[in-house]
C-alpha cells in the first residue's frame, strides 16, 4: 500500500531571456494556496549561454526546494522578430530540460489559454490577470515584475485544467453548488 501526498505542488514558469517569472502553488482539498512567486533577472552583460545556465540553475533550485509534482510553462507566442523567438525558445527548452531531468510531468499552455483559464477572457491584460489571481489566491501584494504573476497564472491555469490532481479527487462538478463546495476560495465575501 503506497502513501500518496494529500497535496500537490505546481511550478509555473513564464520563460524569458531578460526576466523569467516563476510561481508555485500548493493544491490541497481545501483549495489552492500561493507558496512563492518571483523573477530571475538576467543581466544584459551575461552572454546567451550564461543566461541559459542561470535559467537551468534557478529551475533546478526551485525543484529541489519545493519538490513540485507538476511543471507548467507558457508557450512562446509567435512574434515578428525571429531572433527574439529563437532566444525565447532556447530559454523555454532549458527550463523544460531542467524539469525533465527531475522527472516532472510537463505541460505547455498558450498565453491565450492561460488568460482564458484565469479570467474567462483570452484577451485579458496583465493587470486583469493579476487582480483575478489576487482574488483566487487571497493575497494583496502586487509583484514588481508582472512576469512573476504571469508565471503564477500558468500554475493556476494548470490546476484548473487538471481533472484529478489529488488522489481520489472527483473532477466533475454537479452544478454551481458543487463548484462552490469544492472551491470555497473562489467565493467573494
Amino acid at each position: 500500500m503506497s502513501l500518496q501526498k494529500a497535496s500537490k505542488i505546481i511550478l509555473g514558469i513564464d520563460p524569458g531571456t531578460i526576466i523569467m517569472g516563476y510561481g508555485l502553488i500548493e493544491v490541497q482539498r481545501t483549495g489552492i494556496h500561493l507558496l512563492e512567486m518571483g523573477v530571475l533577472k538576467l543581466s544584459s552583460k551575461t552572454d546567451a549561454y550564461g543566461k541559459l545556465e542561470k535559467i537551468y540553475n534557478k529551475i533546478t533550485s526551485l525543484i529541489s526546494a519545493y519538490k513540485p509534482d507538476s511543471f507548467a510553462i507558457e508557450a512562446p507566442f509567435f512574434g515578428k522578430n525571429v531572433q527574439s523567438m529563437l532566444k525565447l525558445g532556447r530559454a523555454q527548452g532549458v527550463a523544460i530540460a531542467a524539469a525533465m531531468q527531475s522527472g516532472l510531468d510537463i505541460t505547455e499552455y498558450s498565453p491565450k489559454k492561460v488568460k482564458q483559464s484565469i479570467t474567462g477572457n483570452g484577451n485579458a491584460d496583465k493587470e486583469q490577470v493579476m487582480k483575478m489571481l489576487q482574488q483566487i489566491l487571497a493575497f494583496k501584494e502586487t509583484p514588481k515584475h508582472m512576469d512573476a504573476s504571469d508565471a503564477l497564472a500558468v500554475a493556476v491555469c494548470h490546476y484548473f485544467q487538471q481533472k484529478h490532481i489529488l488522489p481520489n479527487e472527483k473532477g466533475k462538478m454537479n452544478g454551481w453548488k458543487d463548484f462552490i463546495l469544492k472551491n470555497p476560495q473562489r467565493q467573494k465575501k
